[in-house]
């Protein structure tokens, strides 16, 4: 076993998420190619990116930090659920400043649809994942891997409540603040009027993101090479 392809992944899935804006491939990028048409790329890139990085953290040298417990695997079990329904619920969300959301879109606080239940909910899906997947991993790759995503999804959180401050008209962004906290809030499913324009078209999005958890669940063993089920 060698550091050096968990290494090469780490650096090639960094050098992804920021060279391209730091050095202006992005914006070059996006010229040529359309708005559309990049982030669709990219984000395959990144998702090819992000398997490798995957699969070479699991062949990484074993440094154990903590012990693995059979308790520990609850923790992605109980959260997982909950992180692919807030992804599907999430993508494409009227919020225009956060992962996800539509650009261009403007923000009805009247009518906020999923952003009254989280502003940020891409954030806090990848949050659920690496916080989860951390408790139930504490050999030394797992944690590098599992805390960098944790800690990037918390800076992603306020980067892009700076950015809504800075982009979106005054008012606009003062309701988006009263409406939607940046965590988790159940607060809205009290509101009758809420309910019943939202649930029914997010209901669709609820089942298909349990359908992606149950179809993950299945492959886990297959493609990670271990069973996430507690034991």
């Amino acid at each position: 076993m060698s550091w050096i392809p968990f290494l090469l992944a780490l650096a090639a899935f960094v050098a992804s998420h920021y060279l391209p804006a730091a050095t202006g491939l992005r914006d070059v990028a996006i010229a040529r190619l359309g708005r559309r048409a990049y982030f669709t790329a990219y984000g395959l890139v990144s998702l090819g990116l992000l398997g490798w990085l995957v699969v070479a953290s699991a062949g990484a040298p074993f440094v154990e930090l903590w012990p693995a417990l059979g308790w520990q695997r609850w923790a992605p079990n109980l959260a997982m659920p909950l992180a692919f329904v807030l992804a599907t619920c999430g993508a494409g969300t009227a919020q225009p400043t956060t992962l996800g959301g539509r650009r261009g879109a403007r923000f009805d606080p009247s009518d906020p649809g999923f952003a009254a239940v989280a502003r940020h909910p891409l954030f806090l899906a990848l949050a659920l994942w690496a916080g989860a997947h951390l408790v139930a991993n504490g050999d030394l790759a797992h944690v590098v891997l599992f805390g960098g995503f944790l800690g990037m999804a918390v800076a992603g959180m306020r980067a892009a409540d700076v950015r809504a401050q800075s982009e979106l008209p005054a008012g606009e962004a003062e309701a988006m603040w009263r409406t939607t906290p940046p965590v988790l809030s159940l607060a809205p499913f009290a509101d009758r009027g809420w309910r019943r324009r939202n649930l029914r078209r997010l209901a669709p999005r609820v089942a298909v993101g349990l359908g992606l958890w149950l179809v993950a669940l299945w492959l886990h063993p297959a493609v990670i090479g271990t069973s996430p089920l507690p034991v």
